[in-house]
């Protein structure tokens, strides 16, 4: 119940939180006895789970002219503010995965069995957000049925950079549209001038640039998104989970693949004579990594090294900022 409830203010804007809050406190400052009270109570809540509710079935009914599908929350919210700029927000409709797809097995992914086994593995492997992890299943499958509900009128732009995380999802979402008729237009955000790798990183301004320049190119022809189709087969029969991009194509590394890189990075920083948070190596880890795989997959293996003994700790890894760690000495 408090995780339902939280992700419905989640979901809330700044608006109706304020509306809410202002409904509450008045009921509150009114002269009424205790049962009159929780019953006021109790109707301001009822009566704002209906509005939530009736809000997301309009959402769902409203007839729009485009659908951008975009990797990750940041992204969403700076195409979102993109899109209102325009004056394209009524109009287009924006879907997204919260998910980094560089990181985590992928395998028979389109399938409950490869999501499920998904989920396990972040479970087991990340520190991450109790109530995320806790809905993950059900929000990653609402967003494959908003992907598939697309109406087939309706052209689909998908955004995505030079970076693991958006090419492997992007193919993901091609084998998700196979045997859809919409027209597909594929809008690859790093390749327009000195711009990061992931088109989180990227400012709303840009981005409106970016769409406004590409929005009117030639859609992908049924070749290629086959080709997309198959590339996703590819990766789906795969058992890895690690996934790095350079020379333009997906390659898949052992779990270790950048454990070196960690070593090294931490000698740099001295860690033979003192200790240092772990939030700090992990930010240099990434700050000097042109790759868009995260800090918990970091986290995950400095631990890992932590438990080989290649690392002393202090402190709980409850989270980066309470633990600080130091080479061990040989």
């Amino acid at each position: 119940m408090i995780t339902e409830i939280k992700e419905l203010v989640i979901k809330s804007s700044e608006e109706e939180v304020k509306s809410l809050l202002f409904h509450i406190l008045l009921r509150i400052s009114m002269e009424q006895n205790d049962e009159d009270l929780v019953k006021d109570l109790k109707s301001t809540y009822s009566n704002f789970l209906n509005y939530k509710d009736e809000q997301k079935q309009l959402e769902d009914e409203k007839d729009y002219k485009a659908a951008h599908v975009v990797f990750g929350d940041s992204s969403s919210g700076s195409l979102k503010i993109a899109l209102r700029d325009m004056r394209l927000l009524e109009e287009e409709k924006i879907i997204h995965f919260s998910d980094n797809f560089s990181i985590g097995p992928v395998w028979k992914l389109e399938e409950d069995k490869g999501l499920a086994q998904r989920h396990k593995w972040l479970m087991n492997h990340l520190n991450m957000d109790e109530d995320y992890l806790f809905n993950y299943q059900d929000v990653f499958k609402e967003t494959i049925a908003k992907i598939k509900s697309i109406p087939e009128q309706v052209n689909i732009f998908i955004w995505f950079g030079e970076n693991a995380d958006e090419q492997t999802a992007l193919r993901y979402v091609l084998y998700l549209l196979k045997g859809k008729t919409n027209n597909i237009f594929l809008i690859h955000t790093t390749n327009l001038g000195d711009t990061p790798i992931h088109t989180s990183e990227i400012e709303p301004n840009q981005l409106k640039m970016i769409y406004e320049r590409s929005r009117t190119g030639q859609h992908l022809k049924q070749e290629e998104r086959e080709n997309y189709e198959q590339e996703w087969l590819t990766l789906s029969n795969c058992k890895g989970n690690l996934r790095v991009w350079g020379n333009e194509a997906l390659c898949l590394v052992d779990d270790d693949y950048y454990d070196d890189y960690i070593l090294q990075t931490a000698k740099k920083l001295q860690l033979e004579r003192r200790f240092l948070k772990s939030a700090r190596l992990i930010g240099e880890i990434i700050g000097n990594l042109n790759q868009s795989i995260g800090d918990q997959y970091f986290e995950y293996r400095l631990i890992h090294l932590i438990f080989k003994g290649v690392f002393e700790m202090e402190g709980v890894p409850k989270a980066m900022r309470f633990y600080s760690v130091k080479l061990r000495e040989v």
